[in-house]
């Protein structure tokens, strides 16, 4: 063994200068090593959406209710302007059985005016109401068909690129609200009641959203489950009900794409 070289031995109290130095160069680049790991792998995660969910604030809200075909509210938001937000109930199930005991009350609701409280979530122009109590809800005008927005028929056999979310947690419930890690619980709030809306996103990074129904305009919730969560590519016609539009498809036509979504 040449003199220079350095020998350790576990069992010795004491520890060679050059022993020192090698294991405190060690340790040294460990830490270094594990603080850019964690800064890289922080930098690069997706940055929360700007939504919002109010579910410790109740808000009052009255306007003109309909379904086409989901329950809605239309507000007045200016002169001549109006917002159509979206009902949903408590949890992850439809605003229906929140709206069935003012059904029986006062019969068919679409075209009436309603007072409705609960907790609303917003993002990106969209405005949706979370309905905690059917104690909540009430008449204050009964149905006139003079108030339901009017539908306009924009393009027909149209084809977009995009994913089948569930509204309620993509737009503030849950972040994140969408892809692969959010396909269970998407799931499970379709199969509730929930609306399915297909989300995009064009060439100028411009989103815009879609309420999904059949061909003939009704809902459909159990059919679109297979294809929750995924990028998707879906054909159908486009309906426009004022600030909101509505694509009417037959989901076997459906086609399913492996590229990842970028929707926003």
């Amino acid at each position: 063994m040449k003199e220079e070289d350095d020998f350790y031995i576990g069992y010795l109290d004491t520890v060679s200068p050059k022993t020192k130095k090698g294991l405190k160069s060690f340790v040294l680049f460990g830490i270094l090593l594990l603080l850019g790991g964690a800064l890289i792998f922080a930098f690069s995660q997706n940055k929360f959406k700007n939504s919002s969910f109010e579910l410790t604030t109740s808000t009052k809200i009255t306007g003109v209710y309909h379904e086409m075909p989901y329950p809605m509210l239309r507000v007045k938001t200016a002169d001549n302007v109006y917002q159509n937000i979206l009902l949903l109930g408590f949890g992850k199930i439809s605003a229906n059985p929140f709206l069935q005991k003012i059904r029986n009350e006062a019969g068919p609701l679409s075209g009436s005016v309603l007072s409705i409280e609960g907790n609303l979530i917003y993002y990106n122009g969209k405005t949706l109401l979370q309905i905690t109590s059917d104690e909540k809800v009430s008449l204050v005008e009964k149905a006139s068909a003079d108030r339901l927005p009017k539908t306009k028929q924009l393009v027909t056999g149209m084809e977009l690129k995009g994913e089948i979310i569930d509204p309620k947690c993509y737009f503030g419930v849950m972040k994140p609200g969408k892809g692969k890690i959010h396909r269970s619980c998407a799931t499970l709030c379709i199969s509730g009641g929930i609306p399915p809306v297909l989300a995009t996103t064009d060439e100028n990074n411009i989103s815009e959203y879609y309420l999904l129904t059949d061909l003939e305009g009704n809902p459909i919730n159990e059919q679109i489950l297979p294809y929750i969560g995924k990028p998707s590519i879906l054909t159908g016609d486009v309906v426009q009900i004022q600030d909101w539009y509505q694509l009417r498809i037959k989901t076997e036509d459906i086609k399913d794409l492996d590229l990842p979504s970028k929707i926003y």
